[in-house]
């Protein structure tokens, strides 16, 4: 029997974060998987959990269930919360009081057949306080922590041997994310619901990485060509050490898809911020980051021969496939007037991310989460987030290829159920691309 099995130091870290936990847990597929695979929930207890219709009520509902579930339930729903990295909130359950210096007031678990309360219903559209978008976007979307900062003596080891990276703003930052599309000039390309939060994401970690960023929405193929363009000839290029471009739309292999179902080609964006077309980003990094389709070919999936047995599935996200370009560069070269001056290559120091294979794509209105955002967004944003610190673009990207591969499509019945996707990237980097998160040399 569970019934009244967990320790009491147990459900007392429970009940005491419970206002945190409700606010910030993201229960989704994946957390109630791990936990039905280590038999703390029932298949009948996962069905009415997930069945509650606000993230706020499938929190509540699993935090009334789990101190009845026996004396490995807590250390099980921790060890969710890492699979599903939600490392802050493990560090919350984790640490004891003493050391966190505050005790928060307990909270008062109620029946799970009364309403929560009004407040509780509606958080999601309250008006956002700084403090709440520090961690979260809203109850139901991606949590994010910190960006981890780059130690002083990393730094300096390896600023000679990377792309300069101190000035103040990094560099600027352009998010053109099509979420609506004409339903008269476009009636075939379905919103991309769950966009938003993709775009929201990328402008939080790139602030936080000290980029200036500048987001624009629901652009035509026209309007993404004039955007691109101003955006290329910024005169203050010339200050800043890189640059980012994210594109986030609906597309095809080597396009995206602008609102009014006009093509914007890819290798066009490409050449706007080569050597010849954008002198002020010459020797700098340029990094392009694509979500958008590729393809027509849905990735099943193959079974690996001398694989482990599969457990449990990844979350159910929303997937839209995507490329990108990025580039790396750094230096000003100038060549004194009465001399050649060095020659370039037409276009280099880029690296290019995709969240798909060429030629590959999976049903976006399949696979989207509309709550947390396409995969790619997602891990890169993680990723960046722990790993920026210390790692340089190229293996962080391959880190993202890496959790892209585990992620599974979850959804019982339909041909998108276990289904597959791998990102990719492609890179013209002639350096490390170290982003340097929150340093600021010394001189």
């Amino acid at each position: 029997m569970f019934e009244c099995g967990m320790l009491q130091r147990d459900k007392r870290a429970l009940r005491t974060r419970s206002t945190i936990l409700c606010k910030q847990l993201v229960v989704d597929e994946l957390l109630i998987q791990s936990l039905q695979a280590d038999n703390i929930l029932t298949e009948s207890m996962a069905e009415s959990i997930m069945a509650a219709q606000t993230s706020q009520k499938r929190s509540w509902r699993l935090l009334l269930l789990l101190p009845k579930r026996g004396p490995r339930a807590f250390s099980s729903f921790c060890s969710a919360l890492q699979e599903t990295e939600q490392q802050h909130l493990y560090e919350l359950l984790t640490q004891s009081p003493e050391k966190d210096g505050k005790d928060a007031p307990a909270e008062t678990f109620v029946d799970s057949s009364l309403p929560l309360p009004t407040q509780e219903v509606i958080a999601a559209k309250r008006a956002r306080t700084h403090e709440s978008m520090e961690f979260s976007l809203d109850a139901d979307s991606p949590i994010n922590s910190p960006v981890l900062p780059c130690a002083p003596d990393f730094y300096l080891s390896h600023c000679q041997q990377s792309y300069r990276m101190n000035s103040s703003t990094r560099g600027f930052a352009l998010v053109i994310s099509n979420v609506t599309f004409d339903p008269c000039a476009a009636p075939d390309l379905d919103p991309r619901k769950g966009g938003e939060v993709d775009d929201e994401v990328l402008r939080k970690v790139f602030t936080e990485l000290d980029y200036l960023v500048t987001v624009h929405r629901d652009l035509t193929a026209q309007g993404m060509r004039t955007c691109i363009q101003n955006f290329c000839r910024r005169p203050d290029h010339q200050t800043v050490d890189s640059c980012v471009v994210c594109l986030l739309s609906h597309g095809v292999e080597g396009a995206i898809y602008g609102t009014d179902g006009q093509l914007l080609q890819l290798d066009w964006v490409f050449e706007s911020f080569d050597n010849a077309h954008c002198p002020l980003l010459q020797n700098k990094p340029k990094m392009f980051f694509i979500q958008a389709c590729r393809g027509e070919e849905m990735d099943c999936g193959v079974e690996q021969i001398d694989g482990p047995v599969r457990t449990c599935s990844p979350s159910c996200e929303q997937r839209d496939a995507g490329r990108e370009g990025q580039g790396d560069a750094n230096s000003r070269q100038r060549g004194d007037m009465g001399r050649p001056r060095i020659k370039l290559p037409q276009r280099s120091d880029m690296i290019c991310g995709f969240a798909s294979l060429k030629g590959q794509r999976i049903c976006t209105a399949a696979m989207r989460n509309t709550k947390r955002g396409s995969w790619f967004i997602q891990e890169l944003n993680t990723t960046l987030r722990l790993h920026a610190r210390d790692t340089h673009l190229a293996d962080i990207m391959v880190q993202v290829n890496s959790h892209i591969k585990e992620r599974e499509g979850f959804a019982p019945g339909t041909a998108h159920h276990r289904c597959k996707e791998m990102s990719e990237f492609t890179s013209s980097l002639c350096k490390d691309l170290y982003l340097f998160p929150k340093y600021q040399p010394q001189y």
